[in-house]
């Protein structure tokens, strides 16, 4: 009985931080990096300090943010990588995926990856690399696991294929970053560009035989 009523406590916790943070995606597409606990408060129909039980602090629910968007990137680029198409085009497609998400929700990237811009007082007050690093370094273990499972790297693969998953994800991440700033040109023409510099080596590996293949 005890059991049944933890198990229902906990889902209508979990249940009741998913509305929140349902509260603050609207805030932060709305507002960016300026997003504040009082607007997503207000958003969500209770004060902040209720807010604050549920996360703790800006800190707090800007992690859930995090976690929940970089879920779900992770599994749009796992769906472009896993796609039947040529090698060439899945790195296309891997890559125009990630620009395509940071492109269409900007004000959500800029909250996540430049949370600084919306002010530095208070809650609003961010260290970026404190922030954003976490993200980036699990995009690129997450990417050297697919890049390890499907290419054939021979002796040192491993390591070599944790260099590729963060190297790429920085290349992404830098790119995607000027590219949203100053927009030079295309999505579609960055996305060559980009795949044009990885595809040195990359073309010539050839698939794991034990794994799913690239």
């Amino acid at each position: 009985m005890e059991t049944t009523q933890r198990d229902d406590q906990r889902s209508a916790t979990e249940r009741r931080r998913g509305e929140l943070l349902e509260a603050a995606d609207k805030v932060v597409l709305r507002d960016g990096p300026n997003a504040s606990m009082n607007a997503i408060a207000a958003e969500a129909g209770i004060t902040k300090p209720i807010l604050y039980r549920h996360f703790g602090d800006k800190g707090g629910l800007y992690r859930a943010l995090a976690v929940r968007h970089t879920d779900a990137l992770l599994d749009a680029l796992r769906a472009a990588l896993d796609a039947p198409a040529d090698r060439r085009a899945r790195v296309e497609r891997t890559l125009d995926t990630y620009l395509a998400a940071i492109e269409s929700r900007p004000q959500v990237y800029r909250f996540l990856m430049h949370p600084a811009e919306g002010g530095s007082s208070g809650e609003q007050g961010f260290d970026v690399g404190q922030h954003s690093a976490p993200l980036l370094r699990r995009l690129g273990e997450e990417l050297a696991t697919v890049i390890a499972e499907r290419v054939d790297l021979g002796t040192g693969g491993e390591e070599q294929a944790r260099v590729w998953g963060h190297g790429i994800v920085g290349m992404m991440y830098a790119a995607g970053d000027w590219w949203l700033r100053e927009r030079p040109c295309p999505r579609e023409q960055l996305v060559r560009h980009l795949a044009d510099l990885l595809w040195g080596r990359l073309a010539t590996a050839g698939d794991r035989k034990d794994g799913p293949g690239f």
